[in-house]
């Protein structure tokens, strides 16, 4: 299915993603053949900038290597400052589908939402076997994240989303976190006003190290952990529009 519409930006986060991120490029223009393609060269010591613009997408590149997050709010900072509508986030690793994105892009008109999380747990198919450390690691944060939202959230760590662009604008704030934005971003959303919803999808093996390589760690568990606390230590804000 081909989604035609317009004021969208779909950026893509990318780190020493040569050899991988053009496929991806292509497969979101493919399937998103109206929407704008970014994506964002964390500091990459390979030719990521020139692959994804050879395969049509616009290049932002960061002197150094800043982290997940920061490539992404540079993303959503791009989005506000230019007028987009809609913005979506797909990796540059090829681990995300960039099919599921018409569904998703349905799914934010038909559910009333503001951002839309693809999850590859939601059906609970068992095609997606992340490592037994890594599955602890979503298990435990999807359970809080539930808990904290009073909401069913089935894959915490999903960097496969789709939002308006006041959410994203509510990203370029310095609450967003420069390396894992997951569960603790879910909960800011939250009690925030925005409404989070998440669709089924199916996702590829990861292909090795990546950007998410550090959410196995015991830094990863005990940032979230006290990411978390921080953050219900905050105000209640109403962000949505």
């Amino acid at each position: 299915m081909r989604v035609t519409s317009e004021d969208v930006l779909i950026i893509i986060p990318a780190y020493n993603e040569e050899g991988r991120v053009g496929e991806v490029v292509q497969d979101v223009r493919s399937t998103f053949p109206s929407a704008d393609v970014l994506v964002i060269d964390d500091g990459s010591a390979d030719d990521t900038a020139a692959e994804a613009r050879r395969a049509g997408a616009m290049s932002l590149s960061l002197p150094v290597n800043a982290g997940y997050g920061a490539a992404l709010q540079t993303g959503y900072k791009f989005a506000v400052r230019n007028g987009y509508a809609i913005v979506g986030q797909i990796d540059g690793d090829g681990q995300h589908r960039a099919e599921y994105l018409a569904t998703m892009y349905k799914a934010l008109e038909d559910q009333d939402a503001d951002v839309i999380i693809g999850s590859r747990f939601l059906d609970r198919d068992g095609h997606y076997r992340p490592s037994r450390a890594r599955a602890v690691g979503i298990g435990l944060f999807a359970r809080i994240a539930s808990l904290i939202t009073r909401q069913h959230i089935s894959d915490p760590t999903s960097g496969f989303q789709l939002m308006r662009i006041a959410v994203a604008r509510f990203f370029c704030s310095d609450v967003y976190p420069t390396d894992y934005p997951d569960a603790d971003i879910l909960i800011l959303l939250h009690r925030t006003g925005f409404r989070v919803r998440e669709v089924p999808v199916q996702m590829r093996p990861s292909p090795g190290r990546s950007m998410h390589s550090g959410h196995s760690s015991p830094y990863y568990v005990y940032k979230m952990l006290l990411s978390i606390f921080v953050t219900l230590l905050r105000p209640r804000a109403k962000g949505a529009s």
